[in-house]
């Protein structure tokens, strides 16, 4: 009787023990503490996002510009981040700048196209973030949805890409980290990637779960990468301070550009239905 007792007592407790997990109070593990869901028109809210204007590293061919309704806007409770082909007159050009000084040495670009973050108006240490998104197509496309650091130069600063897609490979996203121990530079940067049919088809979750021990990278809400603290220092793990949020539409550069651009696929469009950031 005993045994039985026992076996049924435990059955029980289990039982309970599984309601109390799925129950709607333990689930709520996040607050959404940030968000922009983009129900406006006009330019994006200036009390969370900044432009970023010029050219960018990673030797990309666009002209990011401010303010500029073709290149960014809101509308239809999208974000909408837009590269042209078009030549631009880069105000910042200097006749006889080095090639080094690129932002001084190139007279025009051949591109342009929109870049916005959250730097110095929001930033969080851990979390869940997430943008629902629609993806640019063609070759030569490089959007992204990233992190950096506040504190220092890159690549110490750390930097989580949670989501990233270059036009030539366009069944595939990727995740990618960056710190002083691991980094492409130096050829050993940490990421994964997934298969995602026709991602610029149809809109899509791309998010992260970001703690004090791994950052854990999702599609639809599909976990295909973590990276897991290793406790060796700062340059294995700067993840431990504020980072903001980034986004852009990248034409060409050293990845996006590796298999070219085809011109004849301009312009295009990324559509940002939502970002939000959620925290224990």
């Amino acid at each position: 009787m005993k045994t039985k007792f026992l076996i049924r007592f435990t059955h029980w407790f289990i039982l309970t023990l599984m309601v109390f997990i799925q129950s709607p109070i333990f689930a709520q593990e996040w607050k959404l503490v940030w968000s922009d869901e983009f129900n406006y028109t006009g330019e994006p809210d200036s009390t969370k996002w900044n432009y970023e204007v010029g050219f960018a590293p990673n030797q990309e061919l666009e002209f990011y510009t401010k303010s500029r309704k073709e290149n960014v806007r809101v509308e239809d409770g999208f974000l909408v981040l837009e590269a042209h082909k078009e030549k631009w007159k880069n105000p910042n050009y200097q006749p006889g700048a080095s090639q080094q000084r690129r932002q001084q040495h190139l007279e025009y670009a051949d591109y342009t196209s929109g870049r916005i973050n959250t730097r110095g108006k929001a930033s969080w240490t851990y979390g869940k973030i997430e943008a629902r998104a629609k993806l640019p197509q063609g070759r030569g496309v490089w959007p992204a949805f990233w992190m950096l650091g506040m504190q220092g130069g890159w690549p110490a600063c750390g930097e989580i890409d949670i989501m990233e897609y270059v036009g030539f490979d366009p069944n595939t996203i990727h995740a990618n980290v960056h710190m002083a121990k691991y980094n492409h530079v130096k050829g050993n940067g940490k990421g994964s990637k997934i298969t995602a049919d026709k991602p610029y088809d149809s809109f899509h979750v791309y998010a992260i779960e970001w703690t004090a021990e791994k950052i854990d990278f999702f599609f639809d809400g599909q976990k295909y990468f973590t990276f897991e603290n290793e406790h060796s220092g700062d340059d294995a793990w700067p993840f431990d301070r504020p980072e903001f949020i980034i986004l852009n539409l990248a034409v060409g550069g050293n990845w996006g550009g590796q298999e070219g651009v085809d011109d004849s696929i301009f312009p295009q469009k990324y559509l940002i239905d939502y970002v939000r950031v959620y925290q224990k």
